[in-house]
């Protein structure tokens, strides 16, 4: 049982990234958006949002 397990997990764990990677794509759209508008309050949000993806990252890369 174990054997048919560690693929799935394997799979799921590179599921994960690959929706991480998009959804730190799109924030990175949003800060660039923020930026161009001088939105303080945005910027601030948007980065907060990257940190927290950064921190789930590394926790997949463990």
């Amino acid at each position: 049982m174990k054997q048919v397990a560690t693929p799935w997990k394997k799979k799921k764990e590179e599921n994960q990234r690959a929706v991480l990677r998009m959804e730190i794509d799109y924030e990175l759209a949003v800060l660039y958006e923020a930026i161009q508008e001088s939105d303080k309050d945005k910027i601030k949000k948007s980065k907060s949002k990257l940190e927290q993806f950064r921190k789930e990252m590394l926790n997949l890369e463990v």
